[in-house]
């Protein structure tokens, strides 16, 4: 009886651990397969998000939508766009601008070109006219006396050192505030005048046409707005001076030369010359030109020391 026993319990426990294995192994599977459908449903998921995202980055400029509602991305921004179309209509304004500018100036050109050859037929026609009158008053056995200067160029000599009051005032009223200053001046009874008062520190004579354009050409500034202007352009003249018809070097030229109408304005135009010490030097400036110094009228002797100081 006590081995049966001892069978029986043997048996029981073989039975019961055999149901325990099973139920252990049906629970392990049941949580295996559990942890799977987790695992798909994850990588469904992750699988879903990736398809989607490839879907939005497939075609960056245009969107998978309707025909109508197809949005085109610039290639370039709306501000870039808008400044080079700014940019291309200046430069073409510009260059219609620059090419009418040009087409003007040449016009003008040969416009300047035109009168000067006309100014230079004038002095020739001139010189020769002062040449057939001398030689016909010789044939017939008279003299032949030139008009008047009109022109006068004057040069200071002198500092300030022991000048009385009126010669100064007379030199500061023509301009002559430095030594080797020099003006034109326009001859009249009144000019003529102060030109005597201020004789002894002065030297003028009678410039002639090749004196005029080496000095304007060389030392001639203008005034602008009280400023000291090189005339290095034939717009310098013209707006200063263009309203009395004066537009070129070679008008102011003709105008100083010939005395003009315009001869004030042209005159105050011109800023005084500041000419260098006479090259080779000078005589004697306390004396007269007649009496072999320097100071006073040298008539047309004057074109020689303009050259030796210009």
């Amino acid at each position: 009886a006590e081995v049966e026993a001892e069978v029986e319990a043997e048996v029981e426990a073989e039975v019961e651990a055999e149901i325990e294995a099973e139920v252990e192994a049906e629970v392990a599977a049941e949580v295996e397969a559990e942890v799977d459908e987790m695992v798909d449903d994850v990588e469904e998921e992750d699988q879903e998000e990736e398809d989607d995202n490839e879907d939005d980055v497939v075609d960056p400029v245009r969107m998978d939508v309707d025909e109508d509602d197809i949005m085109v991305v610039p290639a370039k921004p709306a501000s870039l766009l808008k400044k080079e179309a700014r940019a291309a209509e200046l430069a073409t304004k510009n260059a219609a601008s620059s090419k009418k500018l040009a087409t003007l100036k040449a016009a003008r050109r040969k416009e300047i070109v035109k009168k000067t050859a006309k100014y230079y037929k004038q002095y020739e026609a001139a010189d020769k006219e002062e040449i057939r009158l001398a030689r016909e008053a010789k044939a017939n056995g008279n003299y032949y006396v030139p008009a008047e200067a009109r022109l006068a160029f004057v040069v200071r000599l002198r500092g300030v050192n022991n000048i009385p009051p009126k010669p100064r005032k007379i030199m500061k009223l023509m301009r002559l505030r430095q030594i080797n200053n020099g003006v034109f001046i326009k001859l009249n009874k009144a000019s003529k005048e102060m030109l005597r008062i201020a004789e002894p520190y002065i030297t003028f004579g009678y410039p002639n046409l090749k004196t005029v354009r080496e000095l304007i050409y060389k030392r001639g500034f203008g005034k602008v707005n009280g400023q000291r202007v090189a005339i290095n352009d034939n717009t310098v003249i013209e707006q200063a001076l263009g309203k009395y018809g004066i537009v070129c070097i070679e008008d102011l030229i003709h105008e100083i030369y010939t005395v003009g109408p315009n001869f004030k304005q042209a005159n105050n135009f011109l800023w005084h010359f500041k000419l260098s010490c006479a090259k080779g030097g000078l005589r004697k400036i306390n004396n007269h030109f007649v009496e072999g110094g320097d100071f006073g009228n040298r008539e047309h002797f004057i074109n020689n020391i303009v050259r030796r100081m210009n």
